[in-house]
C-alpha cells in the first residue's frame, strides 16, 4: 500500500441485463480465472432460480440478501504496550459490500448443491430469510465486537 496517497477507484460498468452495479461487482467477485462469460451465466442462473423459487423479483430480493448479511461493527487488531486487543470498529460503506459479497459467495461454495448456480440461488435465498452461513458469519462478527466493547477506548 502506497504511502503517499490511496489507489484511485476503477470505474465498474453495469451488468447489461438488470443495469445494476452491484449485481456487476458481485458478478466479478463470482468470476475466476478472468472467465466473466461463466460468472455471468452462474449469477444470471442463480437470479433466474430466485424468481422461479421465490415467485418475486430477484433483484430487489438480491439486495436484501446482501443488506442482511452487512456487518456493521467488526474487530480490528490494535497492539497496545505489548499485548494485542481486539478493538471494535464500525466498517466503511463500500467496505461492508465488500464483506457481505466475499461472504455469500464463500458460504454458497461451501454448499454440498450440484452446481455453483443452486448453490449461489440457495445462498442468496437463505440470506435474503436472515438465516443461512452467510448472515451467520455477519451474527458471529458482531457478537465479537459486542465482547470486546470494553475495549472500544483504544479505538483509533
Amino acid at each position: 500500500m502506497s504511502r503517499r496517497h490511496s489507489a484511485e477507484k476503477r470505474e465498474i460498468n453495469p451488468d447489461p441485463k438488470f443495469n445494476d452495479l452491484v449485481i456487476s461487482k458481485f458478478m466479478n467477485a463470482v468470476m475466476s480465472q478472468g472467465k466473466k462469460s461463466v460468472a455471468e451465466r452462474i449469477v444470471y442462473g442463480a437470479l433466474d432460480r430466485m424468481e422461479e423459487k421465490a415467485k418475486a423479483d430477484p433483484v430487489p430480493m438480491f439486495h436484501t440478501a446482501l443488506e442482511n448479511v452487512m456487518p456493521s461493527v467488526e474487530v480490528r487488531s490494535r497492539r497496545v504496550g505489548g499485548a494485542t486487543y481486539q478493538v471494535p470498529v464500525e466498517v466503511r460503506v463500500e467496505r461492508r459490500q465488500a464483506l457481505a459479497i466475499r461472504w455469500i459467495i464463500k458460504a454458497a461454495r461451501a454448499r454440498n448443491e450440484n452446481t455453483m448456480v443452486e448453490r449461489l440461488s440457495g445462498e442468496l435465498l437463505d440470506a435474503a430469510n436472515n438465516r443461512g452461513t452467510a448472515v451467520k458469519k455477519r451474527e458471529d462478527t458482531h457478537k465479537m465486537a459486542e465482547a470486546n466493547r470494553a475495549f472500544s477506548h483504544y479505538r483509533w
